[in-house]
């Protein structure tokens, strides 16, 4: 288990606190080292991140990437408009406006907020979706800058193509040497413009991103219902791009909602600290939510987003914070029953380290189980053409698909998973913690945890190359195994590390690519003493194998 930090869901203290004016000195000051390899452009799951402090997220990076989109999108024959949204944390607006500079320089069609305000992620796949819906040409892209739940001192971007998700790793790894080209060897090949001019320039357009996904949003989660119910319903932003929603959510459904906290500060002071000492806008972390789960009793039901609003937090005044897996389970469950207008086939989608708990739900609702390796991209295609009904992840990201059957968005939408909460009580009469109940009673309760181990490396480079041969074992904690997976059951696609697997349990590791530590995933349907046995005898089958192949 890791160490909790004596501070640990505290409010933050000053000493904590970033330096604001030296995070955005450094995002122009500072000049990546391209010799080293943690200065250069890296795509992970979610995009660049980084912090200008660290010179992993400089003014030289956002200029790079931005002219290798560029660049990209013109390989594709990508020619609409590329929708541009950014988050609150402290280094985005100066990444946004180099983006600016670099787009308009390069004579690219750019749509940003009317009111230069910030867009959840969502919001963007959405506005990318609305404006190809029906079109085979001049189709549009857009990026986002965040971080997502990082601390403040991080920076982030992504790029999310015409399917309006995340960008595929062909698409990444394309983007990413093109960046690192330009980074190490041709500068002057980054083409742009100061960015008074590209705010003014014939290309860079208007939209309100907040009006067309909110007026929207009764396509997808059922707003009478929840209206005609009357929750006293409790939303914190975390000071994130959600903030100024939710007014106009009340406004446009009818629905009633109170953000108890409306501050928006590049510091996060407001924050509580999360378990490690550190300022993190997770709003599945106990820690950082301590604020919210504090005002519980004050509301039916309550939820918080994280700083883009692809996550959610679901509070409840009986459960405290759900587990993110416990809240997909019950989404899943209540869908797949309330959903009339979706195909007999639509199917479940899940990451291969959620909770088994979900397997026994698809199977309980008679849909297939699509299980992938950790990342939302590999839903995009599903929900695009709704063979998926709905695409989940441990680390409480989700969407699903709108009423009638068809795509809503292609990334995770924190919002809709908040109202989806609120639909599911106000419809039952119960909360969804209270669902979870009734659901592990019926198909058995699970223990599900997650530990990170040391790992150098070079061991983290053999834990990618381990395939089933390398293991021995027939039997873990006292159950035979039925499978030892490198790929993932759905897709195929390599799942970055291995998953064993027995009747009652299953474990999964997977190396960290920013730490040296490994993932550790568990799950037992035997209690907490057999979830002990699975992390103790997995950490011995790894040892094994990672000394076997290393030879």
């Amino acid at each position: 288990m890791p160490t909790i930090h004596p501070l640990a869901g505290q409010p933050a203290p000053e000493s904590v606190l970033v330096d604001v004016d030296a995070l955005r000195r450094d995002y122009y000051e500072r000049k990546p080292d391209t010799t080293d390899a943690t200065q250069r452009v890296s795509f992970g799951t979610s995009g660049h991140r980084g912090s200008s402090l660290r010179g992993t997220f400089n003014e030289a990076h956002i200029l790079a990437i931005t002219q290798a989109i560029c660049s990209y999108r013109r390989t594709k024959g990508v020619t609409g408009p590329l929708y541009v949204g950014k988050d609150t944390h402290a280094l985005s607006q100066q990444a946004f406006e180099s983006v600016l500079e670099v787009l308009s320089g390069n004579g690219v069609d750019t749509i940003i907020d009317g009111g230069g305000a910030f867009t959840p992620t969502p919001v963007v796949s959405h506005a990318i979706l609305t404006h190809n819906r029906g079109l085979t040409s001049g189709l549009a892209d857009g990026v986002v800058i965040t971080p997502s739940h990082n601390p403040p001192e991080d920076g982030g971007f992504k790029y999310n193509p015409p399917h309006g998700g995340p960008a595929e790793t062909v698409a990444t790894r394309w983007i990413e040497r093109e960046a690192n080209r330009l980074l190490s060897e041709d500068p002057a090949g980054i083409i742009r413009i100061p960015y008074q001019r590209a705010r003014s320039a014939a290309t860079t357009r208007r939209y309100d991103y907040l009006g067309t996904y909110v007026d929207d949003l009764a396509s997808v989660v059922d707003m009478d219902v929840i209206r005609n119910a009357g929750l006293k319903i409790g939303a914190d932003p975390l000071g994130g791009a959600s903030v100024a929603y939710w007014q106009p959510i009340q406004e446009r459904h009818g629905v009633n909602v109170e953000v108890v906290n409306d501050a928006v500060d590049p510091t996060f002071r407001f924050m509580s600290v999360d378990w490690d000492g550190k300022i993190r806008m997770d709003c599945s972390s106990p820690y950082a939510m301590a604020t919210l789960i504090g005002l519980k009793d004050r509301f039916d039901i309550a939820f918080g987003n994280d700083a883009d609003s692809d996550r959610h937090g679901i509070v409840t005044r009986g459960a405290g914070l759900m587990n993110p897996n416990h809240f997909l389970a019950a989404a899943i469950s209540y869908l797949f029953t309330h959903r009339a207008g979706w195909p007999s086939n639509a199917a479940v989608g899940k990451t291969a380290v959620s909770s088994s708990v979900i397997d026994r739900v698809a199977a309980k609702a008679h849909r297939s189980l699509v299980e992938v390796p950790v990342g939302f991209k590999w839903f995009v295609s599903g929900l695009v053409d709704a063979s998926l009904g709905f695409g989940g992840e441990e680390s409480a990201g989700a969407s699903f698909l709108r009423r009638d059957g068809t795509v809503w968005v292609t990334e995770k939408d924190g919002i809709i998973m908040d109202l989806l909460a609120v639909e599911l009580m106000a419809r039952t009469g119960r909360d969804p913690s209270d669902l979870y109940r009734d659901l592990t009673s019926e198909l058995g309760e699970s223990v599900y945890e997650r530990i990170d181990a040391p790992a150098t490396a070079e061991q983290k480079a053999v834990l990618l190359s381990l395939s089933p041969k390398d293991f021995k074992a027939s039997e873990l904690a006292g159950d035979p195994i039925e499978a030892i997976l490198t790929a993932a059951p759905g897709n195929g696609e390599p799942l970055g590390g291995l998953k064993v697997v027995t009747a009652q349990g299953w474990f999964a590791a997977r190396p960290s690519g920013t730490e040296d530590v490994y993932k550790l995933y568990a799950e037992s349907f035997r209690g907490r003493d057999h979830l002990q046995r699975i992390q103790e005898e997995a950490r011995a089958l790894l040892s094994r194998a990672l000394v076997a192949v290393a030879r």
